[in-house]
């Protein structure tokens, strides 16, 4: 448990953070940013999987129709996540996006309750309560159907959801998730070529090779994300997320001078509440669960 805390905080440090990458790519389309990622992120995968001696898990996958089935899923739910998050950074709504992150630990336990059978406890769902709430005002005051950050949430939590079913090791994994919409990126380049659209590629030298690490950045936090996922239950991981969201919202605050209203503040000042509650919570239940054995 305090192994997978560790490596779930690494992860959303990371994410919380990643806007400021992906605000170096400003005048390349989303799409075009996503093949990049893609491409760069398998390669990154397959030396680590080579360095690892693991191809005999790749050809195991290979030839399992259930694990190939299950990955595929996994793969094209994070790479729709991945442009919708690309776009929205580069268009200035990474309050929206910070809103979706929010809203993920709430579909996580709902998605942990229906499908994994795990029970929150009454101090729990008091926590998931507040914070639901605390979301609401968030989505009235913001004026208009927040459709980016509730298709952030769905596809992450989806993703998350599969990453636990699937149970596989992190690095294998995630090379097989990149392979399956690898040829769809290659794809994308070709068009682009074609169509004489490219713009990653007329990029200035240093913001090209920032560029190519996108392969490093995308699979970090990821690899850390797995390894939690296999090592906690999925609505503790998804509270822990708030970290990430926390950090956007502060960046677009901050930073990147995104307009933020009074209310906007009390809903994330209840979000905050609602993780105290969770985790003191959560102790509790520990203690209990410890006692009684």
């Amino acid at each position: 448990m305090n192994n997978g805390l560790v490596n779930a905080i690494i992860a959303y440090i990371m994410w919380g953070v990643l806007p400021l990458y992906w605000k170096l790519f400003n005048d390349v389309p989303a799409g075009e940013i996503l093949s990049h990622r893609v491409v760069w992120s398998f390669v990154f995968m397959g030396i680590l999987v080579a360095v690892q001696r693991r191809w005999g898990d790749m050809k195991r996958i290979a030839a399992s129709r259930s694990l190939l089935l299950s990955l595929t899923a996994s793969g094209l739910l994070i790479a729709a996540n991945w442009l919708i998050f690309i776009w929205a950074v580069n268009n200035d709504h990474v309050v929206e996006t910070s809103l979706g992150y929010y809203l993920n630990p709430l579909l996580n336990v709902l998605l942990a309750v229906v499908f994994l059978r795990e029970k929150p406890s009454r101090g729990q769902w008091l926590a998931i309560a507040i914070a639901g709430a605390a979301v609401l005002i968030i989505a009235i005051d913001y004026g208009r159907f927040p459709w980016i950050s509730i298709s952030l949430a769905a596809t992450f939590g989806l993703y998350g959801l599969a990453k636990k079913k699937i149970g596989q090791d992190a690095s294998v994994g995630l090379l097989s998730e990149t392979a399956v919409v690898l040829p769809v990126a290659i794809g994308y380049w070709i068009y682009l070529a074609a169509m004489g659209k490219t713009t990653a590629w007329t990029l200035p030298v240093p913001t090209f090779i920032e560029l190519l690490l996108s392969g490093v950045v995308t699979a970090l936090p990821l690899l850390f994300f797995a390894r939690a996922a296999a090592r906690m239950s999925l609505s503790t991981l998804g509270f822990v997320q708030y970290i990430g969201p926390t950090i956007m919202l502060l960046l677009s605050i901050f930073m990147f001078k995104e307009s933020v209203s009074p209310v906007l503040l009390i809903g994330f000042a209840l979000i905050w509440t609602a993780l105290v509650v969770y985790a003191a919570a959560s102790v509790r239940g520990t203690k209990l669960a410890a006692k009684a054995s």
